[in-house]
């Protein structure tokens, strides 16, 4: 029997069709590219050369921080929820993707460095330039487009779901979410305490941002008391940061200092300040410095400061002192640097003395293959510079003050503490080949201000017998030698408590 009439159910089919059934009726844009498979790929692979355009023209070498960190990991979500949706299958997030990628690197090609040029595998520098690069772009923007194409082509094919595919999208969802709630994280300083945890009144401990130079870059400034001498210290490198260290091992000078711990440009917490490199010389770096002192002046009160700089740093310690005494009530060089081309000639004939010593083949065929430095490429200074605490005594070092251990603190978010590595590497190939006419016993051979060398009983005799060179010909109003029993290369990481001593001694000498 026929039943008809106006209250007879609609066919499935017609319901369907009318938007009252089971299945939604999709806008009608979306219901074209369904049925039209080219330009549906056409879409989602434009959408990804778009994407990755835009990002290598805002942040050729990646994100930088964790705003640009969380950006990248809504990009990816955004990207394969409309790949899934409009192509509705799981993989079109392959798609997407490799859109993004391809576009990513074609667009920032013309940016220089050995995180962002070709990978290369064979050097340990080459393969922590991959992990702390693309690779860990590619884990911030694929995570979150797997959950996105899962949820997008889920959307466009509604139906029954088998239960375990709901559990996986679930799980993977709060796991990316989990994972987003790391990044988010920022970097931040604790404040200066009393043994109770109540603040200490006038104290400073603060993450400041400046414009030096054009660009931003971080300092980090602690101390007890906003009215004590004010301290700026100078990372090595070129291109290392310090942050970490000095909030491991440098308390103690924060007692007696106001202490700036200073990222320089393309250094750590200031590597998305590198570019352009072209504009990055050791020249520009000492009128950061100049910039910096008188800011630093200005804000604490100060009449000078107090300019203590560790390896590449004592240069651009030694040369900003010379071009503006005024600025300074004296310089304090730990690991003092003197000739980087003489030094590096020096510790590759060390090497490899060693390497063959030791029965290193490995070792020193390379060292033989590379040749004595300077080399044209960051890659070859890893075997000629890396292995001085295999060859030397180094009794007080400490593995937590150098990368990427002291890169594990708070003052440095997620994406920071993995940029550590690749921000050396990057500022080191741009600035290392400009070093190599530098030699202070020709080009600095007299101060006028107080000059304190620090330095380890155990440094390396290619920095530690120029330095002593430099010393012996420098003509300043004071100079002194200190050498630290059992330190190295650091010692004001090394044996921080002498180190304090040491610049107490300074202050009470230089009129505090």
């Amino acid at each position: 029997m026929t039943t008809t009439g106006s209250n007879a159910p609609a066919a499935p089919a017609d319901a369907a069709r009318r938007g009252t059934g089971r299945t939604p009726t999709p806008p009608p844009l979306l219901d074209r590219l369904w049925h039209r498979r080219p330009a549906a790929v056409a879409l989602v692979a434009a959408a990804g050369v778009v994407s990755g355009a835009v990002w290598a023209l805002a942040v050729p070498r990646g994100p930088m921080n964790s705003w640009s960190g969380l950006a990248l990991m809504a990009t990816g979500l955004l990207l394969a929820s409309v790949a899934g949706l409009v192509l509705r299958h799981r993989r079109a997030v392959l798609l997407v993707l490799a859109a993004h990628v391809a576009a990513f690197e074609v667009v920032r090609w013309p940016v220089d460095g050995p995180v962002v040029d070709g990978i290369a595998l064979d050097s340990t520098y080459g393969v922590i330039g991959f992990v702390t690069g693309r690779m860990f772009d590619g884990v911030l923007l694929a995570l979150p487009a797997l959950v996105g194409v899962l949820y997008g082509a889920g959307a466009a094919r509604p139906g029954p779901v088998l239960v375990i595919r709901r559990v996986l999208a679930g799980v993977l969802a709060v796991a990316v979410l989990g994972f987003a709630v790391l990044v988010a994280q920022p970097a931040s300083t604790d404040p200066i305490t009393w043994p109770d945890g109540a603040p200490v009144a006038g104290s400073v401990a603060e993450l400041a941002t400046l414009r030096l130079g054009g660009h931003d870059q971080a300092v980090m400034l602690r101390g007890r008391s906003d009215r004590a001498p004010v301290l700026l210290y100078l990372a090595g490198g070129p291109g290392g940061t310090d942050l970490g260290a000095m909030r491991l091992f440098g308390e103690r000078l924060e007692s007696d200092f106001v202490v700036a711990t200073w990222d320089q440009r393309g250094a750590g917490t200031s590597y998305g300040s590198l570019d352009p490199a072209s504009t990055l010389t050791p020249d520009r770096v000492v009128a950061d410095t100049i910039e910096l002192a008188q800011r630093l002046r200005d804000r604490f009160d100060q009449d000078r400061v107090y300019l203590v700089g560790n390896s590449y740093g004592t240069l651009v310690g030694v040369l900003a002192a010379q071009q503006r005494p005024d600025l300074f009530a004296a310089y304090v060089g730990t690991g003092q640097m003197v000739d980087v081309a003489e030094t590096d000639r020096m510790f590759y004939a060390d090497t490899l003395a060693w390497a063959r010593r030791t029965g290193d083949d490995g070792l020193v065929e390379t060292l033989a293959r590379n040749g004595p430095p300077p080399y044209g490429d960051v890659f070859p200074y890893e075997q000629a510079l890396s292995h001085g605490h295999a060859w030397r005594d180094d009794p007080a070092f400490d593995p937590s003050s150098e990368p990427p251990d002291n890169l594990f603190v708070e003052e440095y978010d997620l994406v920071q503490k993995v940029r550590g590595l690749p921000s050396f590497i990057d500022t080191f190939s741009v600035l290392y080949p400009q070093l190599q006419d530098i030699d202070l016993r020709v080009q600095a051979a007299q101060l006028q201000v107080p000059v304190y060398v620090v330095t380890g009983e155990f440094e390396a005799r290619g920095r530690i017998g120029l330095a002593r060179e430099w010393f012996s010909v420098l003509d300043a109003p004071d100079k002194q030698w200190i050498e630290l029993p059992r330190s190295g290369h650091r010692p004001q990481f090394e044996q921080p408590d002498m180190f304090a001593a040491t610049m107490r001694t300074v202050l009470s000498e230089t009129g505090r």
